[in-house]
């Protein structure tokens, strides 16, 4: 990981963990890939690896993940999809070449040939969004508690009522706050 700058969100689905690399959108927000460099490093960890990208290829990457930003977010409040996001996502799904391979565990990567490029990686990441918007997938679409936050995430926890995208980020910073406020409320209790 380069150095100075802020540590990736990484969850187990794609397309909500790439929202993630906007994050308090609704206070200070924190943008993760700030260079060129930094979308290959997170797209790197994701099991998308390319070479290179550009500026232009930063830019629609963004534009890719405001508009699952904003499609999951719509469809977690159970709202119409935004159409400019819709085309947006569908776009980028159709122009990517990726193959989706079977690991030895069972388990559906996705493969990028040594000639792909971010608009590939891109592609793969649309399609993820595309089965969760779409409801192809066990879990269902919430949006996180966190007032700053409010990201969209894909909760396949057994009851489906998680609060927060990430417990070690919003989570914990609601659950301190709290007991905080608390502290304040009865100064003995901690005695």
């Amino acid at each position: 990981m380069r150095a100075g700058f802020p540590d990736f969100r990484l969850g187990n689905v794609l397309a909500t963990s790439f929202t993630g690399t906007l994050s308090e959108r609704h206070g200070n927000a924190v943008e993760r890939i700030p260079t060129p460099h930094r979308l290959v490093d997170w797209l790197a960890v994701s099991g998308l690896a390319v070479d290179s990208c550009t500026a232009a290829q930063l830019d629609l990457a963004r534009e890719l993940r405001e508009s699952i930003h904003a499609a999951a977010t719509a469809a977690a409040i159970q709202d119409a999809l935004p159409a400019s996001a819709v085309q947006v996502i569908n776009d980028c799904s159709a122009q990517g070449r990726a193959a989706a391979v079977l690991t030895p565990e069972g388990k559906r990567r996705w493969r990028l040939s040594s000639a792909s490029c971010v608009e590939d990686a891109l592609s793969v990441i649309a399609a993820d969004a595309i089965s969760i918007i779409a409801g192809e997938r066990d879990g269902k679409l919430a949006l996180c508690a966190s007032p700053t936050c409010q990201a969209a995430f894909f909760d396949t926890s057994q009851s489906r009522t998680r609060k927060w995208c990430d417990m070690n980020t919003c989570g914990n910073r609601q659950k301190k706050a709290r007991f905080n406020a608390n502290q304040r409320k009865n100064p003995r209790s901690a005695e």
